[in-house]
């Protein structure tokens, strides 16, 4: 009977160990699970029309002034873009998930804006190649975010990308015209640059090593 309360408590441990890991990685990376009844755009080199269906967010990395964000399938087994971002502030945090969409004409598939977690008081305000940004500026009439590339999207040409804002008129404006950017402590906080579920492993294996020798001590002594 001891012996079945020691395996239970180990068990219990590994398994706490093994749900924050899971709680870390979900809230450092943002992963969301999204579905849309209707057809969307999204930002890229050569900006593309999603159809309907189910799709996953997930924030691949975090830079002092910028976030890079990966749209896959359901399951996550196929990216479909990957996409570079500025985080913008919001006055109210709420508990769900938020997208916002540029203005577009009638029976044209909405642009994706921004993305809010659940629970931040910033989210992922995404840019568009300079000549599709000053086209959803005319539509909104009001300066959206671009960058000038025609390089292929990799997580390094994004991350040395210069990013601007346009105006409707093609003319750039301050990017803080369009986005305010959180202050570093709330950054850090919410985005931890150097978080690593490495150490949650490491208790996961030091659990698992110690059950071995308890057991081990356990058996010898019940022989």
């Amino acid at each position: 009977m001891k012996l079945f309360k020691v395996v239970g408590m180990i068990c219990c441990f590994v398994f706490v160990a093994l749900a924050i890991t899971v709680k870390a990685d979900t809230i450092y990376n943002k992963k969301t699970i999204l579905t849309f009844n209707t057809p969307f755009e999204v930002p890229g080199v050569n900006p593309q029309v999603l159809p309907a269906g189910t799709y996953m967010f997930k924030l691949l990395d975090s830079d002092a002034n910028r976030h890079i964000v990966q749209i896959f399938n359901a399951d996550g087994t196929h990216l479909y873009t990957t996409i570079l971002a500025l985080p913008n502030m919001r006055l109210t945090p709420t508990d769900k998930t938020v997208l916002t969409f540029a203005e577009r004409g009638e029976n044209q598939p909405q642009a994706i804006r921004a993305w809010f977690y659940p629970g931040d008081n910033f989210g992922q305000e995404f840019v568009y190649p300079k000549r599709r940004a000053i086209e959803l500026a005319k539509i909104e009439n009001e300066p959206v975010l671009a960058v000038k590339t025609t390089e292929p999207e990799t997580v390094e040409t994004l991350k040395s990308e210069l990013i601007e804002a346009v105006k409707p008129t093609g003319e750039e404006v301050p990017v803080a015209t369009v986005v305010e950017a959180p202050p570093v402590a709330v950054t850090a906080q919410a985005l931890p640059h150097t978080a690593s579920s490495l150490p949650l492993f490491a208790l996961i294996g030091l659990l698992s090593l110690c059950a071995g020798f308890t057991l081990l001590i356990i058996t010898k002594r019940s022989a």
